[in-house]
């Protein structure tokens, strides 16, 4: 048995997960969003960068993206806690298709994409915008090149004909 299904074999409590997903939120909402807003304005500083203020307008537009990317995210959570038996650091003992799963393979990308993109509108940052970016740009070269190969390994044909009727990361809203 290899490593990947190992990892996806071993099972894991309720306790233990719903510990894992205070843990993750506190870094997702907290420990993250203060780096990101640490880094950002010392590299701002440094390449003696613009902020881009527009008063509310960066607060509104930044909304536009923080709310739907959040509420995006904790449905992920909530359908890998209930459907899949995992959680983001815990894999799941199952393939999961439904819920936002059903609009996209990678609704975790997708809502910490939006997420942070919306941060960063907030802060006015070019720093945090291209870091932002940059860590997006990392999170698809890893799931193209890693967590896919491993899901198709696990899962084989059940996931391959997920893969072929769901899109990556951006939804198609039928």
């Amino acid at each position: 048995m290899n490593r990947s299904q190992k990892q996806v074999e071993r099972q894991y409590g309720v306790k233990r997960r719903a510990f894992a997903i205070v843990v993750e939120s506190i870094v997702f909402m907290i420990v993250a969003p203060l780096s990101l807003a640490a880094i950002a304005s010392a590299l701002d500083q440094q390449l003696q960068l613009p902020r881009f203020t527009c008063g509310p307008l960066n607060l509104f537009v930044g909304l536009l993206f923080i709310v739907p990317g959040w509420l995006f995210a904790m449905w992920f959570v909530q359908a890998q806690f209930a459907l899949g038996e995992g959680i983001p650091v815990f894999a799941t003992q199952k393939l999961i298709v439904q819920g936002p799963y059903a609009y996209c393979r990678n609704p975790m990308t997708l809502g910490a994409d939006l997420f942070y993109v919306g941060l960063s509108i907030w802060m006015g940052s070019l720093s945090a915008i291209g870091l932002t970016m940059l860590f997006a740009t990392l999170s698809v070269v890893y799931l193209k090149m890693i967590e896919e190969k491993r899901l198709e390994e696990y899962f084989g044909s059940k996931y391959l004909k997920y893969k072929q009727r769901t899109p990556f990361i951006i939804p198609r809203l039928n």
